[in-house]
């Protein structure tokens, strides 16, 4: 089993700037599609909680760029557990590209996530699911 949750992604058009590169946000939207279908492959339980009254709110998230993508690279997003306490956890996220030439780090991302349980005027801290710890742990960082 790998030590990461692989997404796998095509550049679109849609997803670069004037001069053809991709616009620095989708970075940021490609860590949240990740988390998602991580938990859709992995966590399906926690997905029926969030549809109650489970949030998972992002407290922060970052990118370091290393190289430019344009439309049509094939990328390789991989979502690693870096820790996990009561109530957060913290993935960190390697954009890889993929080709003929072998894959390139083009480059690497953080988030935080707090879980949260109440109505919208009144959430508060929640201990990170059990089963969600569970799954999260087929995807620590290693060292």
């Amino acid at each position: 089993m790998l030590p990461y949750y692989e997404y796998r992604h095509l550049v679109g058009f849609e997803e670069t700037n004037l001069v053809g590169n991709v616009y620095y946000v989708n970075y940021l939207r490609w860590q949240g599609r990740c988390r998602e279908m991580f938990l859709r492959d992995n966590a399906p339980d926690v997905l029926d909680d969030i549809r109650g009254d489970l949030k998972l709110f992002t407290l922060k998230c970052d990118c370091d760029f290393f190289a430019e993508i344009t439309a049509f690279d094939e990328l390789s997003i991989r979502m690693r557990l870096e820790d996990v306490t009561q109530t957060q956890i913290g993935f960190a996220f390697d954009y890889v590209r993929l080709g003929s030439e072998g894959e390139r780090l083009v480059a690497r991302g953080r988030q935080r996530v707090a879980c949260m349980r109440g109505p919208n005027n009144d959430t508060r801290p929640t201990k990170v699911p059990d089963s969600l710890r569970k799954v999260l742990a087929g995807v620590a960082s290693q060292g």
